[in-house]
């Protein structure tokens, strides 16, 4: 499959996609791609008794035109980026809209309160079907500052270039396929990787029976950073210029990775993806990232194996 250099952004008019737009232009200028926006709607319909039980369609005139003005306005925005910009108005659920169109697209950007919290322990549907089933890797981008989430009506921050990205590895397929698209973003932005592998060693004789209360959590942590390295290795085979730290930590993998987030531009997770009902939420650490994380996070699955990414 031939992608176009295009990093694909989903707009509803709100600040949190606009701020995802922001996110989006900065990366196209780096990575020396072109932006497509999209704004998609689908319409209601109503079951008309004149019409013997037939369906009639609400005119989309107005909201077709509101559709327009968010592109026009998304597209006044990152005029001055200098960066190629297409835009589309697509009738259609806007997470399918966006899932077609990742066959073609390099990148899938959108943009999510991210609240967190019990009231927002699901994002929005695109923010949440999107990376579960794109064809390409998607980013997340939360509106939040300093720890919190801003209102829509708040000035939008400012985006920050990425200087560092954050990895977890867990010697999974996907996790190594996201380390090598985080060290392919390290490449392009001249940014530093740490490689995070979680390991709950001082819980582990309570979660599994069979295993010995006198385990060596040390000696586990030491076998990990161990395999860790090897990974890492081989993934540095294309960019051995980039700095890839690593880390094996006692504690789970999206606790260690949201608390990373504080300090951190970018978060890379992996997630198998499969697809279908089972499939309409990622795994849970992929889940949790995108739920609490205060950076943007970009969600790497297997569908996005049979296009590596080019610097």
């Amino acid at each position: 499959m031939v992608r176009d250099d295009v990093v694909l952004v989903g707009l509803d008019g709100s600040a949190a996609s606009l701020h995802a737009l922001d996110w989006a232009a900065a990366e196209a200028a780096v990575r020396g791609w072109g932006l497509h926006l999209v704004c998609a709607y689908s319409l209601p319909s109503f079951t008309a008794a004149s019409l013997d039980g037939g369906y009639a369609a609400l005119d989309d005139t107005a909201i077709q035109q509101g559709a327009k003005a968010v592109l026009a306005e998304a597209s006044a925005r990152v005029s001055a980026s200098g960066v190629p910009v297409t835009a589309t108005v697509q009738t259609g659920d806007a997470a399918g809209v966006l899932v077609d169109m990742s066959h073609r697209v390099r990148l899938a950007v959108v943009g999510t309160r991210g609240r967190g919290g019990f009231a927002d322990r699901l994002l929005g549907t695109v923010s949440s079907a999107l990376p579960a089933h794109a064809y390409c890797p998607t980013v997340v981008v939360p509106l939040r500052e300093g720890g919190r989430a801003l209102a829509d009506d708040a000035a939008l921050p400012a985006v920050k270039p990425v200087r560092r990205i954050v990895v977890g590895v867990d010697g999974s397929p996907q996790a190594e396929r996201a380390l090598s698209y985080a060290i392919t973003e390290a490449a392009a932005w001249g940014a530093e990787v740490h490689a995070v592998a979680g390991v709950p060693a001082s819980s582990l004789s309570g979660v599994l029976a069979w295993l010995p209360d006198t385990v060596d959590h040390d000696q586990v942590l030491r076998d990990v950073a161990e395999g860790l390295n090897v990974v890492v290795d081989r993934a540095l085979l294309e960019h051995p210029e980039v700095v890839v730290r690593r880390h094996a930590l006692d504690g789970g993998g999206a606790e260690l990775l949201t608390e990373f987030s504080v300090a951190t531009d970018l978060i890379v997770v992996g997630s198998r993806g499969r697809g279908g009902f089972a499939g309409l939420l990622l795994g849970s650490t992929s889940q949790a990232v995108l739920h609490h994380s205060d950076c943007p996070v970009m969600v790497v699955t297997n569908r996005c194996q049979k296009d590596e990414p080019t610097a």
